[in-house]
């Protein structure tokens, strides 16, 4: 009898040589990706970049800028094959527990409203909607809308712990 053998999975820092890895999880997840040159010009002004590494491989990254007390998450993506398996959520909670290490308070993000899975992860967190961004996102025909979230990080990170965190 054998058991089955676990991943290994890790959260860390994004550099250079990530980029190629997390460009193809772009590409493979959305339908207008960003280029790589937005990565490597997001590692160039120094924002939180952080990479998850199942097995040695690119799967997920997360975007956060931080200005004085608030945070800003500009992306986070996981592989749409590993997608619903909770690795948003540890990419959101370790998002989480940079921001709290650097004084932020608050955190703000924008979602596509036909994005389920980004809309439920983030009210599971705690995240509330604030508003809406009328024609934010390029889409096929047209433009979509962008619901904006906002959190306290102390509360995020409550709700994530609450629903055991990773």
């Amino acid at each position: 009898m054998s058991a089955a053998l676990q991943p290994r999975t890790g959260i860390r820092s994004m550099s250079n040589r990530d980029l190629r890895g997390v460009a193809a999880v772009e590409q493979a997840s959305y339908e207008f990706p960003w280029s790589p040159g937005i990565f490597r010009d997001c590692l160039l002004a120094g924002y939180q970049c952080l990479v998850l590494v199942i097995d040695g491989d690119v799967n997920g990254y997360a975007i956060m800028s931080v200005a004085a007390s608030e945070a800003h998450i500009l992306n986070l993506c996981v592989h749409p094959e590993l997608q619903r398996q909770g690795y948003g959520r540890q990419l959101l909670h370790a998002l989480c527990i940079r921001a709290r290490a650097m004084g932020v308070e608050r955190a703000f993000l924008e979602v596509r409203p036909s994005n389920d899975a980004a809309m439920g992860l983030y009210r599971s967190a705690g995240f509330e909607q604030i508003g809406v961004r009328p024609s934010y996102y390029q889409a096929h025909g047209g433009r979509e809308d962008a619901v904006i979230f906002a959190a306290g990080i102390g509360e995020a990170l409550r709700e994530i712990d609450a629903q055991g965190a990773p």
